[in-house]
């Protein structure tokens, strides 16, 4: 018989991981706006819950890809809550992109139920999640490390186990600091480029052999940017808060981090500016509107 499991959250990372899991598992998913659930179930054959205690009912595994950790405690309590409704002994994976001490509040309050947990956010944006190709990085017992493994790898390629609960969200805290420190690095020295009447698609070239090249300059930038074409795949909003979570957690070890904190602060006029719904990118035309010159070639 096919394993019972749930998702819950169909964001722009979680419809296309959820696909995955539904060739694989009897699925029942749940998202906030419930016609999108329907939708998705529609699609793909499986089946749609109005709420989230009723989406995990009977379920082995239920799988969160939610914002924040408070969004998943906000899912687990109350009449209609998760904690209602999961059976003793199910496996949840977190794959939201939360706080260590987030990830670890939220396996006390599911020991409390008897229900094994694994923080497991993950990386690779909505390419990689509709490929099965994301990296992903847990923290958990080991026990549930190796139980989750072979679900994990439904839409991850690299899984690492990287120690206790909260060890995956402090990386991935880190990751998308470094993340954002590239995107406004690179707005600012190309917009001056640009400015300065470079030819910025060879200017480009240029530094993806040299030693200045990361993710944003390979693959954002050429796709993304030079293009004009800045889709709508992760918001500003979510990557601001996620370099809040680094701060954090540097502060936690005893570092002063005064080049994140800087970081920080440009997101958060960034995000103030642009809005609640501007995609990550989007941060890259303010410096094209300071210097009078677009990022395109």
């Amino acid at each position: 018989m096919t394993q019972r499991a749930a998702f819950l959250g169909l964001g722009a990372i979680g419809r296309p991981m959820a696909t995955h899991v539904a060739r694989a598992f009897d699925l029942c998913v749940w998202n906030r706006t419930g016609e999108r659930a329907q939708d998705f179930a529609r699609g793909q054959g499986c089946r749609s819950a109005p709420t989230p205690r009723a989406a995990v009912e009977g379920a082995e595994v239920v799988i969160a890809c939610l914002p924040t950790s408070g969004e998943v405690f906000g899912i687990l309590e109350g009449t209609d809550g998760a904690a209602a409704g999961l059976s003793r002994g199910a496996l949840f994976l977190d794959c939201t992109s939360g706080s260590p001490e987030g990830a670890r509040r939220l396996a006390a309050r599911l020991a409390d139920l008897g229900v094994a947990y694994a923080g497991c956010p993950v990386s690779g944006g909505t390419n990689g999640a509709t490929a099965g190709t994301l990296a992903v990085m847990v923290g958990a017992d080991p026990a549930v490390f190796e139980r989750a493994q072979p679900i994990l790898a439904l839409f991850g390629k690299r899984i690492e186990h990287l120690g206790p609960v909260g060890t995956g969200s402090a990386l991935k805290a880190v990751n998308n600091a470094l993340l954002a420190a590239n995107i406004l690095t690179f707005g600012e020295g190309f917009a001056a480029l640009a400015s300065a009447g470079l030819p910025v698609r060879r200017a480009l070239d240029v530094i993806n052999v040299s030693s200045g090249r990361s993710f944003v300059t390979e693959v954002l930038a050429p796709e993304r940017i030079l293009t004009g074409a800045f889709p709508q795949t992760f918001r500003l909003a979510l990557l601001e808060k996620d370099v809040g979570i680094a701060v954090e957690f540097l502060a936690a070890e005893g570092l002063e981090a005064p080049v994140l904190r800087q970081v920080r602060e440009v997101m958060l006029k960034t995000r103030a500016l642009l809005g609640e719904e501007a995609d990550y990118l989007e941060a890259v035309r303010l410096y094209e509107r300071q210097a009078g010159a677009e990022i395109r070639g």
